[in-house]
């Protein structure tokens, strides 16, 4: 597989088919140790899809995830947040992360 990863901190400067680094995915293989492996930094904390620091926003393609994304709610993955701690690529992928895409997945109650 070929997946495709985006800084959400690009996504305002550069267009979607431009700033992305492909990185290859064995089969099977969780995005978070392909990641590191091509030596692609992605935030992580407890690698068990608990803490949601992790969080990835799929823009296009297919991923499962090896187990229940506990740090998700379900509006969250019907709108493509992925754990990438817990998720491997069904197909090739485009996948924006970074602080910014977790954040995204707070809410603040004062606004």
């Amino acid at each position: 597989m070929r997946v495709e990863i985006v800084r959400a901190a690009d996504r305002a400067s550069k267009s979607q088919s431009q700033g992305g680094i492909a990185i290859a995915v064995e089969p099977g293989e969780i995005l978070l140790d392909a990641a590191e492996r091509a030596g692609v930094p992605i935030p992580f904390g407890c690698r068990t899809g608990a803490c949601s620091t992790c969080t990835g926003k799929l823009r296009s393609g297919e991923i499962e995830h090896v187990r229940a994304p506990r740090a998700l709610k379900e509006r969250h993955l019907r709108t493509g947040y992925v754990l990438t701690c817990i998720a491997t690529p069904t197909t090739d992928c485009r996948l924006e992360v970074g602080p910014d895409v977790q954040a995204e997945l707070l809410e603040n109650p004062w606004k």
